[in-house]
């Protein structure tokens, strides 16, 4: 159980980087950040396929299908609409709209995965989740108040649907990797995310192609293939490849193997915290006192959510016995 929050709080802390990298490359179109985020994963993946081929072979192709799914719509898709999301309706409420993972993912592992994680009393789950989302409001109050947006219903509307969009692929790619793993006990999580970055380098390869003939028609001043500062955009996009991406994969595949679903899922907060705490370091400045009462809020609540152990169902304890 410690042994898996900690890597999932590791992977909390390579994800909340990828709030980072819209700020510093803010010229830069979403589809071109994303294609060339998974590009870049899928470069990394190749010399560490190689030197583990053997374990990749025992992946059928069902098992690949499977990772160019989670890949397909858990990273590109997710990204692409999430920072498309943030350029349309501002940072503070796209932020609070992708916020509600860490609630939505248990509830919905608790309604799909109880037979075989066990369930969590919804009595005992409630508090913890409603702490969550309290804290989740008091954080994101504090940033919209602080918020500057050109306001346009078109493009909020279009930027609410966008951010709810990804907030389905991700919690989708969640439930449907931790399931993977957990009935995979045999196979190795570092395989698993190296797996799912040769998955989808073909088509974030294509992906960016077409991005530069889209760009070249519709923006001649832009340079290409790199744009206006190649240097920070190949260094960016490398290094949210490998920390967030591939490193942040790793860490979530171990901790979902360990952990059951419906307790892995609050712990994606960890993301939400190091955003914020990156966010800051940024503007540098402290936390206004709302945020951190929300900050603390999250922290309570992920803890409670923990320490409540899953309960497992009537039936399955009935099988397990006539199975002995």
């Amino acid at each position: 159980m410690l042994t898996g929050v900690l890597y999932a709080l590791l992977a909390g802390l390579m994800w909340g980087l990828i709030f980072v990298g819209p700020l510093i490359v803010p010229d830069y179109p979403a589809a071109m950040q994303s294609t060339g985020r998974y590009l870049a994963l899928g470069l990394i993946a190749l010399p560490l396929a190689w030197f583990g081929r053997q374990r990749l072979r025992q992946l059928c192709r069902a098992d690949w299908f499977t990772a160019l799914k989670l890949s397909t719509v858990g990273n590109l898709i997710y990204y692409v609409c999430l920072a498309s999301a943030i350029q349309r309706t501002g940072a503070p409420i796209s932020t609070m709209i992708i916020g509600t993972l860490p609630v939505v993912i248990p509830v919905f592992a608790n309604l799909l995965y109880s037979k075989r994680d066990g369930k969590l009393p919804w009595r005992r789950l409630a508090p913890a989740l409603v702490i969550i989302a309290l804290g989740l409001v008091m954080v994101n109050t504090a940033e919209l108040r602080t918020g500057q947006l050109d306001f346009s219903w078109w493009r909020y509307i279009s930027g609410i649907g966008l951010a709810f969009i990804s907030v389905a692929c991700w919690a989708w790619y969640a439930l449907r990797n931790a399931r993977w793993l957990r009935e995979n006990p045999d196979k190795n999580p570092l395989m698993w995310a190296t797996a799912q970055g040769l998955a989808i380098l073909p088509f974030s390869l294509l992906g960016y192609i077409a991005v530069c003939l889209w760009m070249s028609r519709t923006n001649s001043d832009f340079t290409l293939p790199f744009g206006p500062r190649p240097e920070v955009f190949l260094a960016l996009m490398l290094a949210i490849a490998l920390f967030c991406s591939w490193l942040g994969a790793l860490c979530w595949n171990i901790a979902s193997q360990r952990l059951p679903t419906v307790i892995v899922g609050p712990l994606i907060v960890f993301e939400t915290l190091a955003g914020l705490a990156y966010t800051f370091m940024l503007r540098h400045s402290w936390p206004p006192l709302l945020t951190l009462l929300g900050i603390v809020c999250l922290v309570i609540g992920v803890v409670m959510a923990v320490l409540t152990k899953p309960q497992k169902s009537t039936l399955a304890e009935v099988v397990v016995v006539t199975d002995k």
